[in-house]
């Protein structure tokens, strides 16, 4: 098992994000991945800063205009200070987007206005995604450490895992959301598909794994499943759904296992067997596994309830498929609990 992690992704250091009406402490903290770097550490497994891609591997699965917007936001937002106007230190949206008929049936492009705050609205979902001067540096070193870890995997035939922080899955491909900017499981997947030609995403966070269901939503080459807590209390709440299955060529090639709030270990591994039997229905050649630890029973926003012999039995029944695997680490947020989480998956991983 090779590591990858980048010494850059810990200058992401946000400092507040909305929460039921009020601003709240960031739960997105660099601590959360030096627990999670002890835990490499203890089982011997050595840790390689990814190399630097750029933006090539990102425009396989985000649009350009979002791209762009990204990488320039922080500075258009300290160019707004002005006599009289004063922005906040990080940027963040204080409007949405709406849309007329034309726009929904012609699809979403580019921000219509060059406003960094109309753009910010637009691009940035909600206001857990504070932008920050070195979030979009952050952000691409971690994409890059899930396609090292794809570009290892494509290599050997075997596993690898991509510390990435911050996290991914919920980003778009035009826009950000919960925490996510980039989304690090979908540029792991687009860069297997360079190698084979079926690959499944299996995401196991706690929050549906909106963003990568976006991006491939359309798409026959990749399957993507996800396991979650019931939406229509959680967050994202307009996504993750049983019903959704996929669209055109994709149709068939997305499933969504809605858990209920409160849900343990046993139900969520009957869903897991669920999710896998329905993997080897589809006969992908490799698979990138969304491995969140939110779902920890004492998560501070989580509302399932495993504990940690539950990831043991996840990292186990992953290694049962004898997929090369690309293991990319998503949410979770209790620094004391994600490093013993990991070495519990990583013993199961390493027991099948």
């Amino acid at each position: 098992m090779k590591a990858f992690f980048s010494e850059e992704q810990l200058l992401h250091t946000p400092q507040q994000f909305m929460r039921l009406g009020r601003i709240s402490a960031p739960t997105d903290l660099p601590s959360r991945a030096h627990s999670l770097q002890g835990a490499l550490a203890a089982r011997g497994i050595a840790v390689e800063a990814p190399p630097d891609y750029g933006r090539q591997p990102l425009e396989a699965i985000h649009s350009a205009d979002y791209l762009d917007y990204l990488e320039t936001a922080f500075a258009r937002w300290q160019a707004l200070k002005a006599p009289g106007v004063d922005p906040g230190p990080e940027v963040l949206p204080n409007l949405s987007p709406y849309y007329s008929g034309r726009v929904e049936a012609a699809g979403r492009g580019p921000c219509p206005s060059p406003s960094i705050v109309a753009q910010t609205g637009y691009y940035l979902s909600d206001l857990s995604c504070p932008i920050g001067p070195h979030t979009w540096r952050s952000a691409l070193r971690s994409t890059h450490s899930a396609v090292a870890a794809a570009e290892h995997v494509a290599a050997t035939g075997g596993a690898a895992y991509a510390l990435c922080r911050p996290s991914g899955h919920h980003a778009h491909r035009d826009r950000a959301g919960g925490f996510c900017y980039l989304n690090s499981s979908a540029a792991a997947a687009a860069r297997l598909l360079q190698t084979w030609t079926k690959v499944a995403v299996l995401d196991v966070d706690a929050h549906h794994g909106d963003g990568t269901q976006n991006i491939f939503y359309q798409r026959a080459d990749v399957m993507t499943v996800s396991l979650h807590a019931d939406p229509t209390g959680y967050y994202p709440f307009y996504t993750g759904y049983a019903h959704e299955r996929g669209h055109g060529a994709g149709e068939g090639r997305n499933l969504n296992l809605p858990l209920p709030h409160g849900a343990g270990n046993d139900p969520f591994l009957r869903a897991l067997d669920s999710a896998l039997a329905a993997l080897a229905g589809y006969g992908p050649q490799a698979l990138v596994l969304a491995l969140g630890f939110d779902t920890y029973k004492d998560d501070p926003i989580s509302v399932l309830k495993l504990d940690i012999d539950a990831y043991r039995d996840i990292g186990a029944r992953v290694a049962s498929l004898g997929l090369p695997t690309v293991v990319v680490q998503e949410g979770g947020y209790m620094v004391q609990a994600i490093g013993p989480a990991l070495d519990a998956f990583l013993q199961g991983l390493a027991r099948a």
